[in-house]
């Protein structure tokens, strides 16, 4: 049975874990569709109208409630799609994060400005919102994705649009119940259940201002292209095959936990997670060993029993789409360290997997790899480590492993062409620090304050003398 079932205006959710059924949805018809952008801009004209502190007490309302209702939140993901249910609390504690320093620092990022003209007048900067922004989110992180752009863009004044993936329907109306237990007026946040189709009509709708995807790079044109022709401005977070670059000066011990970690963590799912690791020489055998070790000792099973260490993948489609690229790398001439195969049981799970002998052509060296399998590359020393790193359509994130931390800051700022990198760790976002990539990873930025300023007017304002 396929994970979403549509028929006619019905839409099924699956777990992945036991591969029943959870819920059935019925879709909107585009009458309902047009009715609710509609309501959703008449909500608009009265929230921006709120003062950015008045806003920001409701942004803080919501966090407090996103941390009541976790438990609910985090069962509902891990049904849905199959997340452990430990890190869906995660998730949820992230989020709540993110809304505490959004209102915590909206109000002044969000401040007119002025500025002393050299005419001698008086310049005015205000940041004002512009109106409906529509979001199209996917599956792996059901709530993250939703509050990492719908704050932002609530705390400046806009009103948003939510298209979730359909396999975490349930997620998607949830939310909005906890953002409008908060206090957030209704039909601010509008979660629309439609087809493909009718997302293009929204792109097109004449009350939506701005459209943010994240999504793959093939997702991404689409959209980009669609709401360039309607002049909308875009934000995407797109696909990724982030590098983790083991120096030859790393701590091969913290190396090895935190590459594991940054694999394998969400199931191995998560755009900006560790993919391609890349090791010196020197230090290959060694992280080999110490990699492939703590990967094959990884346990897999019922994401809500906190003694296992990955769940379900979160559609049969999607496992098997995984296991082809791999089965295409060895094929090329990859080697498979540990895992690799297909398990013959109920759930659509796939163990956590190393391939070695990883290189150019191969799909494991080019693609992005989404579940549980790392790519292990050798280099011959750090500047070749630095090289292959680069050497990628994508630039989302990654990493540098080294016990010189301001050679490998030197590295992360002037070389590694990516928009996050972390040093002798892996993360997955802080509220504090922006987030999104370069090249086929997308553009634009969100959090650290940068999300708040992506859908605004900045509008000049000029007093002469």
């Amino acid at each position: 049975m396929s994970e979403i079932a549509e028929k006619e205006n019905k839409l099924e959710t699956i777990n992945p874990a036991t591969e029943e059924q959870l819920n059935t949805y019925t879709s909107m018809t585009d009458q309902e569709m047009n009715a609710a952008i509609e309501n959703c801009h008449k909500a608009f004209l009265r929230w921006k109208e709120k003062t950015p502190k008045e806003r920001a007490e409701v942004i803080k309302a919501i966090g407090k409630q996103l941390t009541e209702r976790t438990d609910d939140l985090a069962k509902m993901m891990t049904e849905e799609m199959g997340k452990m249910l430990k890190h869906g609390k995660q998730e949820v504690e992230l989020c709540a994060g993110i809304c505490e320093y959004t209102a915590a620092n909206g109000p002044d990022n969000l401040k007119d400005e002025e500025r002393e003209l050299p005419d001698g007048g008086k310049g005015i900067i205000t940041y004002s919102p512009i109106g409906v922004i529509y979001g199209i989110q996917p599956w792996n992180f059901p709530t993250y994705q939703v509050v990492r752009y719908a704050i932002a863009n609530l705390m400046a004044g806009n009103s948003v649009l939510l298209k979730h993936s359909s396999s975490v329907t349930g997620s998607a109306l949830l939310i909005r119940e906890i953002f409008e237990a908060a206090g957030l007026p209704k039909d601010l946040f509008t979660v629309l259940i439609i087809s493909h189709d009718q997302s293009n009509a929204v792109i097109e709708h004449k009350l939506v201002r701005g459209v943010t995807l994240t999504g793959s790079p093939g997702a991404g044109s689409k959209i980009a292209k669609m709401a360039g022709k309607h002049l909308k401005k875009t934000v995407l977070e797109l696909g990724a095959n982030d590098a983790y670059v083991v120096l030859e000066d790393a701590d091969v011990e913290l190396a090895v936990k935190m590459c594991v970690k940054g694999r394998v963590f969400n199931n191995g799912e998560t755009c900006v997670a560790a993919k391609r690791f890349i090791v010196t020489d020197k230090l290959y055998d060694t992280f080999k060993e110490g990699f492939v070790k703590t990967m094959a000792g990884l346990k897999y099973g019922d994401p809500k029993d906190d003694s296992n260490d990955l769940g379900p993948m979160a559609r049969k489609d999607l496992r098997d789409e995984l296991h082809e690229q791999v089965e295409q790398s060895v094929k090329n001439g990859a080697e498979i360290l540990c895992g690799g195969k297909i398990p013959d049981r109920e759930g659509y799970y796939y163990p956590a997997t190393v391939l070695g002998n990883v290189k150019p052509g191969q799909a494991a060296y080019e693609e992005e790899l989404f579940g549980p399998v790392a790519s292990l590359i050798k280099a011959k020393d750090d500047e070749d480590a630095m090289r292959i790193a680069n050497d990628s359509k994508f630039g989302l994130g990654g990493a540098i492993f080294s016990r010189d931390e301001d050679r490998a800051l030197e590295l992360a700022s002037k070389h590694f062409d990516t928009g996050m990198v972390h040093i002798n760790s892996y993360g997955l976002a802080n509220p504090g620090m922006p987030f999104g990539g370069v090249k086929n990873s997308g553009y634009g930025r969100e959090h650290g304050g940068f999300g708040m300023k992506e859908f605004v007017n900045v509008k000049a304002i000029t007093l002469s003398n």
